[in-house]
């Protein structure tokens, strides 16, 4: 639920660098975050699905918005795929991790605290800006996308994946309440305790829920979201979709799995929820993508080019 219109720009960052300081530990289990085979193909067909072709070689010198731990940057740089790559996020704490990541993997970043709107770099400085899961945290868009623009060389271009869609966000209610909902249930399938920052009835605590609630700004129609980068210079707009039951799915499965102590769930179901994502995102990779209209996909895509 995106948050209030009434919140200022200062209170949604402040509840974004809170929930995300105190996520950044558990982060990568709680997504599935993967940096092996599975993670690099993962990301690698999500830059293909945006840009309409698979990325044939390096894509240069690379600036992530809000890298999280790490999951487009470093799957990315792992193959080759990025040049010098530096990572920003408003969160110390998830850029703590990710560098503690990178270097378990041998992965160079630099990595920068500061805000998408406030980009302490130099103009002309990058081939490529991108981010996963992003825009919809940030308060000033069109702010934002002008200093993209900024500080891209000319001919470089955005890639930026997994934007929520207005429908898919609708759509994302049913999946999270009937989670919730079952977890009782569940956890005394599978064993696991209830969560300790939870109450009685498997809620999270009112503080908690208030926190999550600000952190998300928007939710996109696919219109206002190719209407972006054009404000700010860029050309060559394309916005496609992705994930219709595998969004289903996902938040069905982290709905239930968020009213556990993460610790206790077993391995085994952690294993199967894995899996049928997999096999349901191969379903609407083959079938519902290309026969749906962005609208009704759950995830968007765009990507835009300065012009050279």
């Amino acid at each position: 639920m995106p948050a209030s219109p009434s919140d200022s720009p200062e209170k949604i960052k402040d509840a974004n660098t809170r929930y995300h300081d105190v996520a950044a530990e558990s982060y990568d289990s709680k997504w599935g975050i993967d940096f092996g085979p599975i993670g690099q193909h993962q990301v690698r067909s999500k830059v293909a699905k945006a840009l309409g072709h698979d990325p044939s070689g390096s894509l240069g010198d690379s600036l992530e918005i809000g890298a999280g731990t790490g999951y487009f940057s470093l799957n990315l740089a792992l193959q080759g795929l990025l040049d010098r790559v530096t990572v920003t996020d408003i969160s110390p704490g998830m850029l703590d991790a990710l560098s503690a990541t990178a270097a378990d993997l041998g992965v160079e970043v630099e990595a920068v605290v500061c805000e998408a709107e406030n980009l302490p770099f130099e103009d002309d400085s990058f081939d490529l800006v991108f981010g996963h899961a992003v825009l919809h945290h940030i308060p000033d868009l069109d702010r934002a996308f002008s200093e993209f623009h900024r500080v891209l060389r000319p001919g470089g271009r955005i890639i930026f994946c997994g934007e929520p869609s207005r429908y898919g966000d609708r759509l994302a209610a049913l999946p999270k309440a009937l989670g919730t909902a079952a977890g009782p249930v569940w956890r005394l399938l599978v064993g696991a305790s209830p969560a300790r920052e939870q109450d009685g009835n498997g809620l999270p605590h009112e503080a908690d829920h208030e926190l999550e609630s600000e952190v998300d700004v928007h939710a996109f129609a696919p219109a206002d979201l190719r209407a972006l980068p054009g404000r700010a210079g860029f050309t060559g707009v394309r916005v496609s979709g992705e994930e219709a039951i595998a969004n289903v799915w996902g938040w069905g499965v982290r709905s239930l799995e968020a009213t556990a102590e993460p610790e206790t769930v077993p391995l085994a179901w952690r294993k199967i929820a894995f899996r049928g994502y997999v096999v349901f995102q191969k379903l609407d990779t083959a079938v519902l993508e290309s026969r749906l209209p962005p609208e009704l996909l759950y995830n968007l895509l765009l990507t835009a080019e300065k012009p050279a």
